[in-house]
């Protein structure tokens, strides 16, 4: 047996799954990447990671030190995993509406928490978080909307996996957050492949899927534009909320427990497999669907759940 000598070094190398069986064409196979299995049960371990440890290398952090992010759950979380391991402190600024879990896992690590409006959502906490880097030029601000760490951590560690495990990839399909893994991984597959396909998910204007945003809202990561998003991408497309938890609930029948976001991104998959003739779809699951089950997910009333969903930040 293989014995680690950190939890850190735990980050990565997850497993894909078949899940060709919601697929509607018999020639399209779809597999789900489990970023659910890193140990701060998201694939933000990666981004966190990867942030601190360039961070050090570039002489930004001292020991000690403490860190300011914004986030609405699952950075915030890898980076209070990595900070608890490193010796940092961190502050996380947090819209008041996300859910009680993402505050708990918060406060195991040693994180402090400052709450931003709920009703601005993340872009209300990017705005908090830059003026109080601003105030206290002591703190480390990494900022994962304009850090090249953030795309880097797919393309060197999600992407080359992808690549590894499936090398007959025809189709990437991820939801649009920060854009870090579309950017990583899609450009780490263009360039062993320049006819694979990149499809973002992202929420209908002005409505929430967990972890997603719509780039019409009126933000634009600054990684997505230095990082030629929008020459990258093949295709967007807009996934609504019941769809993504109609999709989350057909994966758990598959055994997979997942959280909104994955549904989502497989509504989006199971659309790419309908209109290809034939081709392998890989598609990224962000994170497990432990969070999800405070939304009373698994009642048989969709309209609460859909509300419950729009009501709370989950990623």
């Amino acid at each position: 047996m293989t014995a680690y000598r950190s939890v850190l070094e735990l980050i990565g190398n997850t497993p894909l799954v078949d899940v060709s069986a919601l697929s509607p064409n018999p020639r399209a196979h779809i597999l789900v990447k489990l970023e659910g299995q890193n140990p701060g049960g998201s694939v933000k371990d990666r981004v966190a990671l990867s942030m601190v440890e360039q961070a050090e290398k570039e002489g930004i952090l001292s020991p000690g030190q403490r860190l300011v992010e914004p986030s609405s759950g699952n950075t915030g979380i890898g980076l209070a995993l990595v900070c608890r391991m490193k010796g940092y402190r961190l502050t996380v600024v947090l819209p008041s509406n996300v859910s009680p879990e993402r505050r708990q896992l918060l406060g195991v690590w040693g994180a402090d928490i400052i709450d931003s409006p709920g009703s601005e959502g993340s872009n209300g906490a990017v705005r908090l978080a830059r003026r109080l880097a601003g105030e206290h030029p002591e703190w480390a601000f990494l900022y994962q909307y304009a850090n090249p760490a953030n795309p880097r951590a797919h393309y060197e560690g999600t992407a080359p996996e992808i690549w590894r495990d499936c090398p007959e990839v025809t189709h990437f399909v991820a939801g649009l957050g920060t854009s870090g893994t579309l950017l990583g991984v899609g450009r780490f597959l263009k360039e062993r492949n320049p006819d694979v396909q990149v499809w973002a998910i992202e929420p209908p204007t002005g409505e929430m899927v967990d972890g997603l945003r719509n780039l019409d809202d009126g933000y634009i990561p600054p990684i997505f534009t230095a990082g030629g998003g929008t020459e990258l991408l093949d295709r967007k497309t807009i996934v609504k909320p019941r769809e993504s938890i109609e999709w989350t609930r057909r994966l758990a029948e598959l055994g997979i427990f997942a959280g909104i976001s994955t549904g989502a991104a497989v509504a989006g998959a199971v659309r790419c497999a309908a209109t290809i003739e034939a081709g392998t779809i890989v598609v990224v699951s962000p994170d497990g669907g432990w969070k999800y089950l405070s939304t009373g997910a698994w009642t048989d009333d969709l309209d609460v759940v859909e509300e419950r969903a729009r009501s709370t930040i989950y990623f």
